[in-house]
């Protein structure tokens, strides 16, 4: 990948290493960087999770970046339509069946049941003006052995039909910019787009949260403020496992 370079509106810097592109990505927010920041990582050494959760990625196996947006109010929508941005980008150019599962990982269905290719994680940095930051991690040429576990996959494992990493990066990058113009114009628009891509929905599931608790029944919806409802509960975080 080239060390800089300006695709559709987005500003991508390339760092041959990271800790972290949300950190990253986060420090320039709070120096003022613009909306459209982008900081790519080939390798990254202490990524963030959900829930605290860390991981590395092995250096030119994937696609590991950070993406600032600037938007008129923070929504619980942003993260989803990110999510769903990666699952129409691998549709699109990767040939894969994609799937969101609540509230961002993005997997691929198989004979061996539906696998993680790619997580993201939202933060709204302090002293960052407004900002959002959404990481993404998407799992390319990463063999099977290097995965966290058998939950796991990549594009490479899948099949996809292309593997090739600034292919895959300008595609996701440009169905982020369409979802979140779209959200933009209109805030309504997308949410029956990634109703219909979220796998989670009609499904039993466990909800696990920050803390031990865990609720488990029905993923009945997704509602207006983009909480999962199980049960009749809606819920704003937490990992959703499902179940069997």
């Amino acid at each position: 990948m080239a060390p800089a370079l300006e695709a559709d509106g987005f500003f991508l810097t390339v760092l041959a290493e990271a800790g972290s592109t949300n950190a990253e990505a986060a420090q320039r927010a709070r120096d003022g960087a613009p909306e459209g920041t982008v900081v790519v990582a080939e390798s990254q050494t202490a990524g963030r999770g959900r829930q605290g959760r860390t991981w590395q990625s092995p250096p030119r196996a994937g696609l590991t970046f950070s993406v600032v947006l600037r938007p008129p109010a923070i929504s619980g929508w942003l993260p989803l339509l990110a999510g769903l941005s990666v699952a129409v980008a691998l549709r699109e150019h990767a040939g894969l069946e994609a799937g969101v599962k609540w509230p961002n990982d993005v997997l691929i269905p198989g004979d061996r049941g539906e696998r993680k290719v790619a997580g993201l994680l939202a933060e709204v940095p302090a002293g960052g003006n407004g900002a959002i930051v959404i990481g993404i991690g998407l799992n390319v040429t990463t063999r099977a052995a290097e995965l966290p576990d058998e939950r796991a996959t990549s594009l490479a494992i899948e099949g996809a039909t292309t593997t090739d990493r600034d292919t895959l990066l300008k595609a996701v990058l440009r169905s982020l910019a369409r979802a979140y113009a779209s959200w933009r114009a209109e805030p309504e628009a997308l949410k029956p787009a990634y109703r219909a891509a979220c796998v989670s929905l009609g499904r039993q599931v466990r909800v696990e949260l920050p803390g031990g608790q865990t609720y488990e029944g029905l993923a009945s919806g997704i509602d207006d403020a983009g909480r999962i409802v199980v049960a009749e509960r809606s819920f704003a975080a937490g990992d959703v496992i499902h179940l069997r």
